[in-house]
């Protein structure tokens, strides 16, 4: 037997540092998979060589990569050592350095039905959904992760909880906002034939985009666009908890109608005194009447923190925006890369793009 069919029938030990947390893959895995599946929560994303939520630095071991885009992994960060774990898979026993591993994962995933219970839209590319869930049952997550819809293709769509866990007391159910890409195969159908009562199944939770409350440190939420909706959970949950760490949020949108939930924001606001909203449109037009701040969203942050060193951010929107803040937020206003938490709202087209 050569050594590469060896490596295709082996298992292999995966080691994360500094944590210590240790799990095994099977031939052919990918460490992502083998660590969701063990219970071991590294950070992801789109769990598709897209985003480069995954990224992490290898210490030892050797890794076969699967299909990934450069922007997520490129060629001279493969070469430093680098690893996408959502599509590397081991050749040998390996030694990461990771230090966002948590136990987000502690929650089962679990595959489920769930009904579409209300359709409400709230802007003319927005719908906000609610889901009915099964009546016997428990689906426990973390305000800021996501689900994915299994289509009737076996094809995913990933969408974030815009409520926070305990609003289930209340109001049973999951609300997700969507919006609507011209031409998607998903959200074509949510704002054409869906309706109330239709039965969809959805797998989660999913996603290491959740408060690190063992922190005190002040935070920035950073929106665009429908990547308001984890943030919401987390303002819902931070609220709940009494968390009264200094807050300040900032949400962008082209157009302020892409604010699509300004109020509920302004009304949070009101209710508590350490959260700051900073609203910021890029392309408003006279008929807008927009009075508030105008501009890139990451760069209004850059505008009024001299010094982040201090912060955590979460960031989440589009993938430009995340990748824009990331950057310019360890590189210039000092925030240490482990305390930058990202969920890119990477589409189907970002997926297969260049």
């Amino acid at each position: 037997m050569t050594s590469v069919e060896a490596a295709a029938t082996a298992a292999f030990q995966i080691s994360v540092q500094p944590s210590g947390r240790a799990f095994s893959a099977n031939a052919g895995e990918a460490i992502l998979a083998a660590a969701i599946r063990s219970g071991v929560g590294l950070p992801y994303g789109c769990k598709d060589g897209a985003c480069g939520s995954c990224k992490c630095k290898k210490l030892s071991g050797i890794v076969q990569h699967g299909e990934h885009q450069s922007k997520a992994l490129s060629a001279d960060e493969e070469a430093a050592g680098f690893v996408l774990t959502c599509c590397a898979k081991p050749l040998s026993d390996v030694v990461l350095e990771s230090r966002q591993v948590t136990d987000e994962s502690a929650f089962p995933i679990k595959k489920m039905p769930v009904r579409v219970a209300s359709l409400v839209q709230k802007s003319p590319d927005v719908m906000q959904v609610r889901l009915q869930l099964p009546a016997a049952d428990t689906f426990r997550y973390h305000a800021g992760q996501y689900i994915e819809f299994i289509l009737r293709d076996g094809a995913r769509r990933a969408y974030s909880m815009a409520n926070a866990p305990h609003t289930q007391a209340e109001m049973p159910g999951l609300e997700l906002h969507i919006r609507h890409m011209a031409g998607g195969k998903f959200t074509d159908h949510v704002f054409g034939a869906m309706k109330e009562k239709e039965i969809l199944r959805v797998e989660g939770p999913f996603g290491s985009f959740f408060l690190r409350e063992d922190s005190d440190k002040p935070i920035v939420l950073l929106a665009s666009g429908t990547g308001f909706a984890p943030i919401k959970a987390l303002i819902e949950h931070m609220q709940f908890k009494g968390i009264t760490r200094p807050t300040r949020l900032y949400w962008g949108g082209r157009r302020p109608n892409d604010l699509y939930m300004h109020d509920w924001v302004l009304a949070r606001a009101a209710d508590m005194p350490h959260l700051t909203y900073v609203p910021v449109v890029s392309n408003a037009l006279p008929e807008d009447g927009w009075r508030g701040r105008t501009g890139f969203v990451h760069q209004a942050v850059l505008d009024d923190c001299a010094d982040l060193s201090g912060h955590q951010v979460y960031a989440c929107g589009a993938p430009v925006v995340v990748d824009s803040a990331r950057a310019t937020y360890c590189a210039q206003r000092g925030l240490p890369p482990e305390e930058f938490y990202a969920d890119s709202f990477t589409s189907e087209a970002d997926k297969h793009g260049a």
